[in-house]
């Protein structure tokens, strides 16, 4: 017989079993439905978190950190920069940029970042803040497009009252309803924990300006939650040397000068600081989601892997019912591999069937889930330094159902159909015509 042949009689047969052939592919339906809606909303998160922190990250940029690497990758600090996770006692100072601003030709500037948990306090409205004192000037050439006034100047030589605050603390309900706006005097509280007893210490600022949304996270650069005052002042205020990041421009990204900057920088302090590059933090991430894609594509596979079963278990009651229907054909002359041909070709409408309504359903639920949980539930988390006040901004995530997810959901849903189709297909091709002529 033609394979046009096959395939007609076979989608025949389904028809006239129509309730059990449905069943049959809502199982593939389900299994296929998971697996794409799963890496979907997967691809989208790691796109949006991708795309957040080339937002929030220079390319041209190292982070340096106190403390040993304990988290590097490819298993040293150098050429991709490591975490600094475990306890230390080394410390970063002010004039560490002077110092590592003269380890390397291909380092552009470097600039201190001191980072406190303070209290912010106007006449109406009051939370608790992250605030960063920086170099204002050095700050802005390393941050060109992020360090950026939408209302307000920026004053690259501020005097030492002047406040920057990020957009989310502007606008935090993007609504027209402001939390603080350029021009409101502030009252900055800290408590200082070294003295005995604890006290708090005021200063009085005023917001200069507010910056543009920029809509990544602020691991060392901008953010849409962050307030900024100059350094000085924050030497001045908070009393201290100290700072908790330096961030070095380097005239260029290429991965030679990240390599040759970052040893030079971990060499110089004895191994005592984590030097993170953007570059680097990127890659973990896409590592760490290409993990989780993997695992979770593995957890859907198991509901389609019992969906084959089930059509296992379908085929062999067709298969038994069908007995001396497949003896009269037999007699008439058909061969054992049309027979066997036939069967499979069952298994694979019902495969392609499944996987193409799977792929949609799959898609649709992703974009379900995905708009339920932007909209505050799962990703609308409250960010760095935020108060209640600032917690209205969650990822957006947008499902990417990519080429690789589509055909693979395609290609999986039939072969699945087929392996398990195989033993009932190869018994009904060795059925002895008068045997099954025989069955009652």
């Amino acid at each position: 017989m033609k394979a046009r042949d096959i395939f007609s009689y076979s989608f025949s047969a389904i028809k006239l079993r129509k309730l059990r052939a449905g069943l049959t592919t809502l199982g593939v339906v389900i299994g296929i439905a998971a697996i794409v809606a799963l890496l979907s909303i997967t691809q989208g998160l790691q796109n949006t978190i991708t795309n957040q922190l080339e937002t929030g990250l220079a390319t041209d940029t190292l982070i340096v950190l106190p403390g040993r690497s304990f988290f590097s990758e490819g298993g040293t600090g150098i050429g991709g920069g490591g975490f600094s996770l475990g306890d230390s006692s080394f410390k970063l100072f002010i004039n560490d940029t002077e110092v590592i601003s003269s380890l390397s030709p291909d380092i552009d500037t470097a600039v201190a970042i001191v980072l406190k948990t303070v209290y912010l306090q106007s006449q109406n409205q009051s939370l608790v803040a992250t605030i960063r004192g920086v170099d204002f000037a050095k700050y802005a050439e390393i941050y060109r497009t992020t360090f950026v006034a939408e209302k307000g100047t920026i004053n690259l030589n501020p005097a030492s009252d002047e406040i920057v605050i990020g957009k989310t603390l502007h606008d935090p309900w993007e609504n027209g309803t402001l939390l603080f706006d350029v021009g409101d005097e502030l009252e900055v509280i800290w408590t200082n924990t070294t003295a005995r007893p604890p006290e708090n210490v005021t200063y009085a600022g005023r917001v200069a300006a507010v910056l543009q949304e920029i809509g990544g996270f602020g691991l060392g650069g901008p953010s849409d939650v962050g307030v900024y005052i100059p350094l000085e002042q924050a030497r001045s205020f908070f009393g201290a040397d100290e700072c908790d990041t330096i961030i070095v421009k380097l005239k260029s990204s290429d991965k030679d000068v990240i390599d040759n900057v970052t040893k030079a920088i971990t060499d110089a302090y004895g191994g005592e600081v984590s030097v993170v590059s953007s570059t680097a933090v990127l890659n973990i991430v896409n590592r760490v989601f290409s993990v989780i894609q993997l695992f979770l594509a593995g957890i859907a596979a198991i509901s389609l892997l019992v969906a084959g079963i089930g059509i296992m278990n379908i085929m062999i009651v067709s298969l038994i019912e069908r007995t001396r229907e497949i003896g009269i054909l037999k007699a008439l002359g058909m061969k054992n591999r049309t027979v066997l041909l036939i069967f499979l070709g069952e298994s694979v409408i019902i495969g392609l069937i499944g996987a193409v309504l799977g792929i949609g359903a799959g898609w649709v639920l992703a974009n379900v889930v995905a708009a339920v949980f932007s909209e505050g539930g799962l990703f609308a988390g409250i960010a760095e330094g935020q108060s209640a006040h600032a917690g209205a901004n969650g990822l957006h995530i947008v499902p990417v159902l990519t080429p690789t997810v589509l055909i693979g959901a395609l290609l999986f849903g039939i072969g699945v159909s087929v392996v398990f189709a195989l033993y009932p297909a190869w018994r009904a091709s060795k059925l002895k015509p008068v045997e099954a002529l025989r069955y009652e």
